[in-house]
């Protein structure tokens, strides 16, 4: 006993020393922070360069246009763009000639003029970079080849448009930012989600203080490429996956999340935890398909992470490609007053306040804790239908393209560019909704540590209020 005081006294005495308790036994006032983050390094901003935020260019009368990879998502794209107005398809390239000809054909059934093809060689997408006739190059290959297409079409002075996601590293997030930065022509990578019908509408609700002060919200891509893995051409993002841990795909959930919480726009994300699950399905697919024993599959079943931004807010990320689940691009913005939720239903959660009543008629019908009504959810949803839903809706359904958010997507890019707009997405967003890939592995890989997220704005995010979609006056 008298053993077990002494330790007991010798204990205290230096919990004393170390100033963690005071005489009275409670713990004293905040001690030093240790931070346990692993940081990235973020380059200077090189002399002479600036940043793009919000950046405006002479409006363009017509966007002369050129495409290059026309394999699972290029031919929708240039067949998309055949619908707009204000545009001319200049040049089209693939590796391949055939689906350089499928291209051609869609341009011929809306009797618009042959484009120039580049094809049959490795480095025939940098001829049609070369010519001085196109304002913009539209990129849809594979996520290898996207950040040297993006940086080369900058150098020679073409804005950018590219598939997601637009880099895989951040090497090359740093690369295609400073690029853009330095030859201040837009880059924007070609994130659909966040024009889907629900999320604009959401958006909106959420501008105009439906949900009150939005807190937190979550995101997913959850889709089984069971069936699909095999399109990719030579397996490519079959074996991204065998070699890549982490949240690789994770713009679709991410973006409409940090449109709704003003990431880089007066928030910004500070740092993400991760954990995943042993790769099951996909090892078990490739021996059962493929014949591959004991295959080495590095991205997890399911990766989940959790970011905290510089507000205090979270958002919630869930990454899975090979369960047998059914689709499920989970979205959810929870605010104080409010709640949205998109997959596997959709709706909305009101508390009722005198914003809600001024925008619900029926709004006695509503329930703190439940969703609102059907009714009430169409009448919510008409009332605020996004500006750019107002003008582009019922043509973008007719056009298609994941239900025409594809469209509205291609659109906004071409109405931006005509009308001297900033673009709805800008270089920031490609770089920190991209990166997310490497940053999940980085935390995984140290045992779900915390790790910062770079500021590719270098100190600018606070410089815009909130969230701008712009129109033309």
């Amino acid at each position: 006993m008298k053993a077990i005081k002494r330790v007991a006294t010798l204990l205290l005495a230096t919990l004393f020393s170390l100033g963690t308790i005071n005489a009275q036994g409670k713990t004293k006032g905040k001690q030093p922070k240790k931070s346990y983050l692993i940081e990235t390094a973020i380059p200077k901003r090189p002399a002479g360069q600036k940043d793009v935020l919000g950046l405006r260019l002479a409006p363009m009368p017509v966007v002369r246009v050129g495409f290059i990879g026309l394999g699972m998502r290029g031919p929708g794209a240039v067949e998309r763009f055949t619908h707009l107005e204000g545009v001319e398809i200049k040049a089209i390239c693939d590796l391949h000639p055939e689906r350089v000809e499928k291209s051609q054909a869609i341009l011929k059934k809306a009797g618009l003029p042959e484009a120039a093809t580049y094809t049959g060689s490795e480095e025939a997408w940098k001829e049609l970079c070369d010519r001085p006739d196109i304002d913009l190059v539209y990129i849809a290959t594979d996520w290898a080849r996207h950040a040297p297409m993006m940086i080369y079409a900058m150098q020679k002075g073409k804005h950018v448009a590219c598939e997601v996601p637009a880099v895989t590293s951040l090497q090359e997030a740093w690369d295609v930012v400073n690029t853009a930065e330095r030859t201040q022509r837009h880059c924007m990578m070609l994130e659909n989600c966040v024009y889907d019908f629900f999320e604009l509408t959401t958006l909106n609700m959420a501008q105009q203080g439906l949900f009150g002060d939005v807190l937190s919200a979550k995101g997913a891509y959850i889709h089984n490429l069971e069936p699909f893995w095999k399109y990719y051409e030579g397996n490519w993002r079959l074996k991204f996956n065998q070699e890549h841990r982490g949240d690789v795909y994770a713009t679709h959930g991410l973006g409409p999340a940090c449109w709704v919480m003003n990431i880089h726009r007066g928030d910004r994300m500070e740092y993400l935890t991760s954990m995943d699950v042993p790769a099951t399905s996909l090892p078990r697919f490739m021996k059962q398909k493929m014949g591959i024993e004991n295959p080495i599959v590095k991205n997890g079943e399911m990766t989940q992470t959790l970011i905290k931004t510089s507000r205090g807010k979270t958002i919630y990320l869930e990454h899975n490609v090979t369960s047998y689940r059914p689709y499920d691009r989970m979205y959810q913005v929870i605010g104080t007053d409010g709640f949205a939720n998109k997959y596997p239903v959709e709706g909305y959660a009101l508390r009722p306040t005198e914003q809600n009543l001024k925008a619900v008629p029926n709004h006695e019908d509503l329930k703190s804790h439940d969703f609102v009504s059907e009714a009430t959810k169409q009448e919510l949803m008409n009332k605020y239908e996004h500006p750019i839903q107002k003008e582009i809706a019922e043509k973008a359904k007719q056009v298609g393209g994941h239900g025409g958010m594809d469209f509205i997507m291609d659109y906004r890019l071409i109405y931006c560019l005509r009308n001297g707009l900033p673009l709805d997405m800008d270089v920031y967003d490609l770089a920190e909704w991209s990166t997310i890939g490497e940053l999940t592995r980085l935390s995984l890989e140290h045992q779900s540590a915390p790790v910062a997220m770079p500021d590719f704005t270098r100190g600018a995010w606070n410089r815009i209020k909130g969230l701008q979609l712009h129109f033309a006056k």
